[in-house]
């Protein structure tokens, strides 16, 4: 009996895919069971019935129904399982043949281009930070201008200065901080900075010392003026013509070449001190001050901007007056560079920006000083702070006229012990 449709033939099936019958439904879903893979197919030979096989491209091979149910009985794959009939070759999404595992994520891969891929994030932004802060360095004093400089020595020299700038502070600002509004700039504290191989020693100068103002070249002039042997508080020379007047001093009364200038006035020292989170710090003795607007309580505690300017500028209600707030400047700054070099600064880009920002944007330096050079002094600092070096104010022999006498001595030995770069063993006051 023939299940076509009546009018057609086996043979007048059309040459369809398969030759598939006239009906709307498609084939498969009339008349094809899906077909399950089985064995592969033995090889063609004697005993062994034909295998069906697609010959023509138009169906199985041989007319009719009969090379269909063979492909049925055998478990033949007609490829309809599969998509290949219809040129698909895939068995469901992402092309993959059904029962073949996809293969395994290579981690290795992906975790190495990771890590490079990181490595150069970190490497690119520790470039760009180091050389938009290098850019931001205000390298305004010229130590070239200085004459008749010493030798240099073993190690490296910074002079530390603090000034009483307020350039660029409102009104309402210097109200705050207690600064008064004097016109020019003096030097609030200064301090040499000796860093090599043997520990680093921070030694004071107070402002008040005694020391002879020798001849010089004017910074803006270029006038040379002789010496006249004239003595003065230390603090004058930088009034009178400024950081390069004041380098030419310290090395002509102390003997010791400055390889590095530092600066800092009173707004960029009070920003610096907030953008790190206050400073925490043993104030010795309480403290109420109301010419530096110092009210402080004795004790450990935790410093603002505002608070640590007026405690570094505390000196009348301190007993020893210069040299005890020396003191107090000293552990004061080496704390304040110990919080500015810890981890969770250096590596907090919301902490460490700001600082160097408000740092960079108030600080002045020599000309041939570079950030490397300023973040050595700051670890420096620090290193004395912990233990690993030491600080000292300059001996003092006695006073004259209000002026404070350095001890020659013990002065002569210090500068040969740094300038050799050996232990520190000389004392201070």
């Amino acid at each position: 009996m023939n299940d076509w449709p009546e009018g057609w033939s086996d043979n007048n099936r059309g040459s369809g895919y398969g030759r598939g019958g006239a009906s709307a439904r498609p084939e498969s879903a009339r008349v094809m069971r899906q077909v399950r893979r089985g064995p592969a197919a033995p090889p063609q030979g004697a005993g062994v019935p034909p295998q069906p096989s697609y010959v023509d491209g138009h169906g199985y091979g041989g007319d009719g129904g009969g090379d269909y149910t063979n492909a049925r009985n055998t478990g033949y794959d007609s490829g309809y399982s599969t998509g290949q009939v219809y040129g698909g070759g895939s068995d469901g999404p992402g092309g993959h043949d059904a029962g073949v595992p996809r293969p395994a994520p290579d981690w290795r891969r992906r975790i190495k281009w990771t890590a490079i891929s990181v490595a150069t994030v970190l490497v690119v932004t520790t470039v760009g930070t180091y050389f938009w802060a290098d850019s931001k360095l205000n390298r305004e004093v010229d130590l070239s201008k200085v004459i008749d400089r010493p030798e240099a020595g073993e190690g490296t020299n910074f002079l530390i200065v603090g000034s009483d700038s307020r350039e660029g502070m409102s009104a309402e600002e210097k109200k705050q901080l207690h600064t008064g509004s004097a016109e020019g700039k003096r030097t609030d504290s200064m301090m040499i900075l000796h860093t090599g191989s043997n520990g680093d020693t921070l030694i004071s100068l107070p402002r008040d010392s005694d020391v002879e103002i020798p001849s010089f070249v004017g910074s803006e002039s270029g006038k040379r003026y002789a010496g006249t042997g004239r003595h003065t508080k230390l603090n004058a020379a930088y009034a009178t013509d400024g950081p390069e007047l004041l380098v030419r001093t310290v090395e002509f009364n102390t003997g010791l070449r400055i390889d590095h200038y530092v600066e800092i006035g009173f707004a960029g020292f009070a920003n610096i001190v907030d953008a790190v989170g206050g400073v925490e710090i043993d104030i010795p003795q309480d403290i109420k001050d109301t010419k530096s607007g110092a009210d402080l309580k004795k004790g450990r505690q935790t410093l603002n901007g505002e608070e640590s300017l007026a405690f570094v500028r505390t000196r009348y209600a301190l007993a020893g007056s210069d040299l005890d707030r020396t003191k107090n400047q000293q552990k004061f700054l080496a704390a304040l560079a110990n919080q500015v070099a810890t981890p969770s600064t250096v590596l907090n880009p919301f902490k460490l920006y700001p600082t160097m920002s408000a740092g960079l944007d108030t600080l002045i330096v020599d000309k041939d000083m570079g950030l490397y050079d300023l973040g050595s002094m700051f670890f420096a600092m620090k290193g004395v702070n912990g233990g690993d070096g030491k600080s000292m104010n300059m001996p003092i022999s006695g006073s004259t006229g209000g002026n404070l006498v350095w001890d020659k001595a013990k002065v002569k030995q210090l500068v040969s012990q740094l300038k050799n770069d050996e232990k520190v063993t000389v004392s201070g006051d």
